[in-house]
């Protein structure tokens, strides 16, 4: 139940997918000066050493934020430039990136006075090391389950609500879990932006969670998946993200975005967008 580390797997390309939607959505929604309340409900520990052990035993960056690293200047869409800022300073004196942040460090990155950052992480170890991180970052730990945590603490004070859920997907009842949690919480607070991102596998679990949603409550749910074009014959072949009311015109800025992933960021992906349920 608490094996999973994300540090085998930081940096990869559902991580560069991931972290795209979230800068995305924390740029367009500090447009507007009224704070935020931020909610990470799965964190880990915040910051990931590519040079480590874990992360080198699966080398999984290699085919994500390192392989993008060197296209950066070639990215067309404007919107991937807060985050380079940021990754630019996780390099070494090679221009490698030797660090990677995890989604606690994306809020704190954004946070401004005013916008609140709360973390939750069940796993004790990743709970200790986000605790020695978030010392002085302005973010809030919570060593507890997340999904329910994030209930608990809805409707927010602050006018406004960004949630980031994303957890491994290692116990098959997480896809369900995340569908009645996203819907309690979008009753709870309806006008909130919500990402969810979840694996695509070869056995199509995530279905699960896809067709929850789709026949369920939640209204305004954009889909947006990148497809490994070599996949693997089994485990993860894709990444998802369904985003509940993104800010508008955020669609057309996440695909293109996308489109640079799956051209000159020469990922070897293909993405796709659909509304999976309409306003």
């Amino acid at each position: 139940m608490l094996s999973y580390l994300h540090a085998f797997h930081a940096g990869n390309f559902a991580d560069v997918q991931k972290h795209a939607a979230l800068t995305l959505a924390l740029t367009m929604m500090q447009a507007k000066s009224s704070p935020i309340a931020c909610f990470d409900t799965h964190a880990g520990s915040a910051l990931y050493d590519l040079t480590s052990e874990r992360a080198r035993k699966t080398a999984e960056a290699d085919s994500g934020i390192h392989r993008l690293w060197p296209f950066r200047q070639s990215l067309a869409s404007a919107d991937w430039q807060p985050m380079l800022d940021i990754l630019s300073r996780h390099t070494g004196s090679t221009d490698q990136m030797r660090s990677y942040p995890g989604s606690p460090a994306w809020f704190a990155e954004f946070a401004r006075p005013g916008d609140s950052v709360t973390a939750f992480e069940l796993h004790p170890t990743e709970g200790r090391s986000l605790e020695t991180w978030a010392t002085g970052a302005g973010v809030r730990v919570m060593q507890q389950d997340g999904l329910s945590g994030l209930l608990k603490r809805l409707p927010p004070t602050q006018p406004r609500l960004l949630t980031l859920i994303d957890p491994s997907y290692e116990i098959k009842d997480d896809y369900a879990q995340v569908a009645d949690t996203l819907t309690r919480a979008w009753q709870k607070c309806r006008h909130g932006v919500y990402l969810v991102w979840y694996p695509v596998l070869t056995n199509g679990l995530e279905k699960r969670l896809v067709e929850a949603l789709e026949n369920g409550p939640v209204r305004k749910i954009l889909r947006c998946e990148v497809m490994l074009d070599e996949p693997p014959e089994r485990g993860m072949v894709g990444s998802g993200m369904l985003i509940v009311n993104p800010p508008w015109g955020f669609e057309q800025r996440l695909e293109a975005m996308m489109n640079d992933l799956q051209g000159s960021a020469r990922l070897g992906l293909t993405a796709s967008k659909t509304w999976l349920v309409p306003e």
